[in-house]
This record gives structure tokens, sequence and C-alpha cells, in this order.
């Protein structure tokens, strides 16, 4: 990763850095940091904050969910975040995904994730997700 590159952030992304507890804690906020320092742009979807928030709100509780929406929210506005929103075209284009890997098993918010890392040509999925790395996306850390 240099410069300018775009890296969609996944659920397990997300909560290794917010949970200290996570196994994969240490790395990825290793990985998070230096993703910042090099000037990587930031891209999630509604559908990952989604989960996201609801299993830090049921393993943490409110105050910690509340936290990493606040988080969130200033990376946004510092802009080195993009929320990307599944409409009807991202919804349909995930379904697709979901029924030509129905030998996989995919969950339809990972579809959804496919669907926008290839729509917005994503350089590297940050996750410990190996159904990113199954579709054919390079995925980081490793």
């Amino acid at each position: 990763m240099r410069g300018k590159s775009k890296v969609f952030v996944d659920t397990g992304g997300w909560y290794c850095v917010a949970s200290e507890e996570d196994y994969h804690h240490e790395i990825g906020t290793l990985y998070y940091l230096d993703m910042l320092d090099e000037g990587a742009h930031l891209l999630t979807s509604d559908y990952v904050l989604d989960e996201t928030i609801t299993r830090l709100r049921y393993d943490f509780g409110h105050t910690i969910a509340k936290a990493f929406w606040q988080q969130i929210e200033k990376a946004q506005q510092k802009g080195f975040l993009t929320i990307l929103w599944v409409d009807e075209r991202v919804f349909r284009a995930a379904m697709d995904i979901f029924r030509k890997y129905d030998d996989q098993d995919f969950s339809f918010t990972d579809c959804t994730s496919f669907a926008l890392a290839q729509e917005h040509k994503v350089d590297e999925v940050f996750t410990f997700d190996h159904h990113f790395l199954m579709f054919g996306l390079l995925i980081k850390p490793r």
C-alpha cells in the first residue's frame, strides 16, 4: 500500500481496532495506523458498520458502540473515510454474487462488500475474513 490507496474496511478490521480483547487487536491496530500514516483512503459500508456497531453493543455495551460511531464520524469529517451506502443497485449486484457462489458460505453482508469493492476498485481489504480472498480480493494484514 502506497500513497492514496483505496482500502475497504470490513467488520473484522473495525472490530479488532475497537476491541482490545480481539485476537487481532495488536496487528490490526498497527496496520490501521500505518494506513492512516500512508494517506490511504478508507471505504466501508453501512452494512459493515451495522454489523460492527451491533457486535460492539452486544460484546461491550452501548457506551463502547457509541464511542466507535463517534470515531467513524470524526474520520469522515477529516476526509479519510467514506461510507458507501447499499442502494437497490448494489443490493441486486450482491444478490447476483450470493446466487453465483452458492457453494460458498458467504454472508449477504460480505456479498454487498464484494460488490462495493469491485465497483470502487479497491486496492485491498482490511479484514481477517478469508471469504474476501476466496472472492479474489487482496486482504491485509496477512
